[in-house]
């Protein structure tokens, strides 16, 4: 429980935190499902140890110097939510004390780190500015020894190519015989890497009779701004969201597991705000796209040629689908639905792979080692193909199976799903 201060005084997410703190009973079960305590050995970096961190700082007992390198070093994959036997709410804990601490202006990160949060916040939410980054970054790269070393980490993530724009259109019908109609988030980093994410999606959703409105007044869902503390930032983009995709009833899918997130923490990004009920309402018209095509069910591909060899894919859990939304099952029964597709089990599928938003660049160290321990996991199962639910860490698994000189691709669960209704899979 938080002593010395009340809740009230904390801002409007103060009774979120005194919750979070309260409903901790230090009990340990989180140790071993946190990948920095896992790679670090130290109580500090578990969730318990930030947890008493954060509860000392909130106090007035701990200077929040002391505490930043430890808070700063989370992912927040919000593993130890899923294991935590009280149901401590340690996502909303954490996005809460940094935004505080950010508005206070008590952190102590050094220059270099807060000039690649700046820039990130910059750029990847808003696609033109990020495929001009990108650009930039490549033109950076061959001129490195020029380079700050302050910045090399984000030139090292920087894609050798990037895939032709894909703009999708507003509105896209079923075919055949309508089964329904949902709203599509198309995510800000999706449509400069993987565009072909949201054209999957939408080929998949209209072939099996959901016609797909595209809002295009629709931004970043915030998620990024949200998690490194800004709070201001991700509100604007959250209130503009709410507003594009408006008061229906159509569900709102999302193919990001970081963005889903994201969208369904709407209600405490906006607390205090103006529109609870209409934010209320909005965030539980959220629903990943594959839990969406598992519920509403889909027609199965076509098998492919006799003789065809069967096809291992291992899955990743995203952890903020696994974690942060509770969704293991659905990508997997859609994946087991394309005949001659063997899934296999991955170990340590619940660890995070370093991605985490903007963790690689501003933790790139630690980031690498999940990154490698992840890949060379998924390289254990001999698998053909490696599917996932969010684009982040799609790129962060890329590049570390490359750095093992692996040429396994890594494909969405929605792309895996449109090639194999497009007789492309075995191709």
């Amino acid at each position: 429980m938080l002593h010395r201060i009340p809740t009230d005084q904390l801002g409007p997410r103060g009774d979120e935190m005194g919750r979070a703190v309260e409903t901790c009973i230090h009990c340990g079960f989180c140790l071993p499902t946190c990948p920095t305590y896992e790679l670090l050995g130290d109580e500090a970096d578990s969730p318990r140890g930030r947890i008493m961190l954060m509860k000392e700082v909130l106090e007035g007992t701990l200077d929040p110097a002391v505490a930043a390198p430890h808070i700063d070093r989370c992912l927040g994959c919000v593993a130890c939510q899923t294991h935590c036997p009280s149901g401590v709410p340690y996502g909303n804990l954490l996005s809460s004390y940094r935004s505080r601490e950010s508005t206070r202006g008590t952190s102590p990160r050094s220059l270099a780190n807060r000039v690649r949060r700046q820039l990130a916040s910059w750029t990847l939410p808003y696609p033109r500015r990020f495929a001009l980054a990108i650009r930039m970054g490549k033109l950076g790269r061959k001129l490195s020894f020029l380079t700050p070393t302050a910045l090399r980490p984000m030139l090292e993530l920087v894609p050798d190519e990037l895939p032709p724009p894909i703009k999708p259109a507003i509105d896209s019908p079923a075919i055949g015989e309508p089964r329904g109609r949902v709203m599509l988030h198309i995510g800000c980093a999706a449509q400069v890497l993987r565009p072909d994410i949201t054209a999957a999606a939408i080929r998949v959703l209209n072939l099996n009779g959901i016609a797909v409105h595209t809002p295009p007044a629709q931004r970043c869902c915030g998620a990024l701004h949200w998690h490194i503390g800004d709070d201001s930032k991700a509100a604007k983009l959250a209130l503009a969201n709410v507003q594009a995709f408006g008061d229906g009833d159509e569900p709102i899918i999302t193919t990001a597991a970081g963005c889903g997130s994201g969208m369904h923490e709407y209600p405490l990004i906006l607390a205090g705000q103006s529109n609870a009920a209409l934010v209320e309402k909005f965030s539980h018209r959220v629903v990943d796209i594959s839990v969406y095509l598992h519920r509403v069910g889909i027609t199965p591909p076509t098998p492919p040629a006799a003789g065809s060899t069967p096809l291992r894919i291992a899955y990743h859990d995203a952890c903020h689908l696994a974690h942060a939304q509770r969704v293991r099952i659905p990508p997997r029964k859609l994946l087991q639905l394309i005949p001659g597709v063997e899934l296999i089990d991955v170990v340590e599928a619940d660890m995070c792979c370093g991605s985490a938003g903007t963790y690689n660049i501003d933790q790139p160290e630690l980031a690498g080692q999940l990154g490698e321990r992840k890949a060379k996991n998924l390289l254990a199962t001999k698998c053909d193909m490696v599917a996932l639910g969010n684009i982040g860490c799609q790129v962060q698994i890329e590049q570390h199976l490359a750095k093992l000189d692996s040429p396994v691709p890594v494909l969405h669960t929605i792309q895996i799903l449109d090639r194999a209704y497009r007789g492309e899979l075995w191709a």
